[in-house]
């Protein structure tokens, strides 16, 4: 499945979390999807974003608060579907979107949280999309610089 179509079913997703438990889980469905995202591109993206795609796949890789909430059985890992990016471009800047609206549903969910770990898995994960977001935003970078040269 193209990337751009997860990242809509993502953003849905949510949309949709009503409790503090599915928030966690949305925000560790948007790491697992930059993981893959960012592996995929390190490996057959334009070569100037390589080593920055390898960042973010690292950076998607580190979260682990869905070890605290499991993801729903009958849906799964939403990046485990992706079999390619058809539009790098597209697909990062929704990714990029879909990683400040995981820090925004962290951010009103975080002093609801009913104990302390559940607090600190919402901020490692709010930690880890912001940083996911920074490697998003220079990947972005290098694709623009990449088009203005080959214009």
């Amino acid at each position: 499945m193209d990337a751009v179509l997860i990242i809509a079913a993502s953003r849905r997703g949510l949309a949709q979390a009503s409790t503090v438990e599915d928030v966690v889980v949305e925000a560790w469905q948007a790491q697992a999807l930059a993981e893959a995202i960012g592996s995929h591109l390190a490996i057959v993206g334009p070569y100037e974003v390589r080593s920055r795609a390898r960042g973010l796949g690292d950076a998607g890789g580190r979260f682990s608060g869905g070890l605290l909430c499991q993801a729903p059985a009958t849906d799964g890992l939403r990046a485990a579907q992706l079999s390619e990016v058809r539009d790098a471009k597209a697909a990062l800047t929704g990714l990029g979107r879909l990683l400040q609206e995981v820090c925004e549903a962290l951010v009103s969910v975080v002093c609801s949280a009913d104990e302390e770990g559940m607090y600190w898995t919402c901020v490692e994960a709010m930690d880890t999309a912001d940083e996911s977001r920074d490697h998003v935003a220079g990947i972005l970078e290098k694709l623009e610089a990449r088009e203005r040269n080959l214009a």
